[in-house]
């Protein structure tokens, strides 16, 4: 099985005027392709830092990152910006959907910046939209939509560009547990029927028992192993 993602003893360091922030301390693991993992720890273990260098938006201090096979520390900002475009679809917390913007225009926005033709980027981004059950959609606005269908347009979107990687960042924390159920039974299908990458940050131990594999990070390392999980997509109740 090919590996997607290689940390090897990566540190990042910050510096902020004199003090030093360590925010990764020489953190190493393997994610392979087809993967359902989530890497979970509190506010300011590294697990966001993590996250940056997997979605290639910066470099390690010391180690090395490699994403899809490439080594990151000495690409120019145009090669991680092409990376990026072509391995890593971004889910995030707060969707950071365009308000101006339909749904359709939304998700076909990807493929914009990759030079799609627009007939292309209209049919692919439908596709991209029926996989998450909003064809019914398509001509709202974001302020017309609840939290868990302006998630799914966010993972459309991620999704247009038929990327290796899904990245998550927190994405059921502004979501009540029903509507977060439903995004990560969407997040098991798209790995198990694209064999998409799916990799969500988290700081919930529901969603790390959610997932096939759940790395634990805290104060900039790794910490308790490595967790076999249900890998069943659904939310485990609170308290379990």
């Amino acid at each position: 099985m090919k590996t997607v993602v290689r940390l090897e003893n990566v540190v990042k360091t910050y510096f902020m005027g004199e003090n030093q922030v360590h925010a990764l301390q020489g953190v190493s693991f393997n994610i392979e392709q087809g993967e359902f993992i989530s890497i979970m720890g509190p506010s300011g273990s590294g697990k966001s830092t993590c996250m940056n260098m997997i979605g290639c938006l910066d470099r390690p201090t010391s180690g090395i990152v490699e994403i899809n096979g490439k080594l990151t520390a000495k690409m120019t900002e145009k090669e991680l910006a092409a990376l990026r475009s072509h391995t890593v679809g971004f889910i995030f917390q707060q969707y950071h959907l365009i308000p101006s913007m339909n749904v359709l225009e939304n998700v076909m926005l990807p493929l914009k910046y990759q030079k799609v033709e627009k007939s292309e980027r209209i049919e692919r981004a439908k596709i991209a939209l029926e996989a998450v059950g909003l064809t019914d959609r398509i001509k709202h606005r974001p302020h017309e939509l609840s939290g868990g269908q302006k998630q799914r347009v966010a993972i459309a979107r991620a999704m247009v560009t038929n990327p290796k990687i899904l990245l998550a960042d927190e994405p059921t924390g502004a979501l009540d547990s029903e509507t977060g159920n439903q995004v990560m039974e969407l997040f098991r299908k798209i790995n198990e029927e694209s064999k998409t990458t799916v990799i969500i940050v988290t700081h919930d131990p529901r969603i790390g028992a959610a997932t096939k594999r759940c790395i634990k990070i805290l104060d900039g390392r790794l910490c308790g192993g490595e967790e076999d999980s249900t890998g069943k997509g659904n939310l485990p109740e609170a308290g379990v």
